[in-house]
């Protein structure tokens, strides 16, 4: 790999897009939240260092107990076989100021021409994300700028954009891992028919409840329970009422009367007490025409002991002025990791799609 002038994005959000159809190369190895820091030992408690750590490590709060963002696991270079075992793993990151003499800082070089180079020591550039180099299936993140402290500083200053790059790839990842095994198209499709948008399904969903504008389905495992559910409004023409505190009201309405405990004064609501502990995010994106809002954070069973993480996505179509919300729910409590759930979860309200051409004054869901 040889980064040139002619392929680059002048900025943090640079990427490159090398796999292609027909790729027989073997997958990279590891876990897809596992990230290799290539770094000199001698740097492993340098600025930019710490800035990998709080920013690829930070503390995700939004799950029950918190966990990290990526789990960080930094080495150096010791030989060629050496460098050769990195190459396979599936998220890498190197980093060396421009200039560092040691075996990281002159790969660091060696994946830069003398142009892009340049541009590191001019300060117009330092992040090289490469996806699929070596092997399918790879993340490889290149950062490197004309100091330690100048490099450390770049890294936090575009964290969001650091952070969502890799993101891309894991959800892409999740979303294959997901459904790679079998899915239920039917479902989907007959969504798409009866109701005018559809989300995938995975292979062991069972649908509970199924409603004029309410549907819930369910995977069960005694260790592992997951739900999730769908609901619609058509003829919604302005949405000047859609902020954070609207969806959060809404879904804790419609699980308050849909997704109960053991007896019916038991129902799933949203954690709100502790936000500084227990926070709820919520994140807009594009999705195509689609509006979109993704909320994250924990709930709770009201008379009950029971909580878990959930993923909340709502969608606005403006072709057909329909509102949409799809929620995913875990209930694991021997689990000890929830965030990779959570990652599905993200991975899977992704999928949602809405038919432009829907008029729902004229057809109504099949009974």
């Amino acid at each position: 790999m040889r980064i040139t002038i002619g392929s680059l994005f002048i900025s943090a959000v640079a990427l490159l897009f090398i796999s292609c159809d027909g790729d027989y190369r073997p997958l990279a190895e590891g876990n897809t939240r596992e990230v290799i820091v290539v770094m000199d030992s001698t740097k492993w408690e340098s600025q930019t260092a710490e800035a990998i750590r709080d920013v690829f490590g930070k503390w995700v709060l939004t799950v029950p107990n918190g966990e990290s963002y990526y789990d960080l696991r930094f080495t150096q270079i010791r030989s060629q076989s050496h460098l050769d075992r990195l190459k396979s793993s599936k998220n890498i990151i190197f980093a060396a100021p421009i200039d560092e003499d040691s075996n990281t800082g002159r790969q660091v070089r060696g994946f830069l021409d003398e142009s892009v180079e340049q541009r590191v020591k001019d300060g117009d550039s330092f992040a090289f994300p490469v996806e699929d180099q070596w092997y399918r299936d790879q993340y490889v993140l290149i950062l490197s700028s004309s100091s330690d402290s100048l490099l450390a500083q770049k890294i936090r200053n575009t964290e969001n954009s650091l952070l969502s790059n890799m993101l891309q790839k894991e959800l892409q990842r999740w979303e294959y891992f997901v459904y790679e095994k079998k899915e239920q198209t039917q479902l989907s499709d007959s969504l798409w028919e009866n109701r005018g948008f559809k989300v995938r399904f995975q292979h062991d969903y069972i649908k509970n409840i199924d409603t004029l504008n309410f549907l819930s389905y369910r995977r069960f495992l005694p260790q592992n329970d997951r739900w999730m559910w769908i609901w619609y409004k058509d003829n919604v023409n302005d949405i000047s009422f859609l902020d954070d505190e609207w969806i959060i009201n809404t879904r804790d309405s419609l699980s308050q009367v849909y997704i109960k405990g053991a007896r019916d004064s038991m129902y799933v609501q949203t954690y709100t007490n502790r936000p500084e502990i227990r926070p709820i995010i919520t994140e807009s994106f594009q999705k195509g025409r689609l509006l979109a809002y993704e909320t994250r954070g924990t709930w709770y069973m009201v008379n009950g002991l029971m909580g878990g993480p959930f993923v909340n996505f709502t969608y606005y179509d403006p072709d057909t002025n329909r509102l949409f919300m799809i929620d995913y729910n875990q209930f694991a409590p021997s689990v000890r990791k929830k965030l990779p759930f959570v990652r599905q979860f993200r991975a899977m309200g992704r999928t949602f799609e809405s038919d432009s051409t829907w008029a729902p004054s004229t057809q109504e869901p099949a009974s």
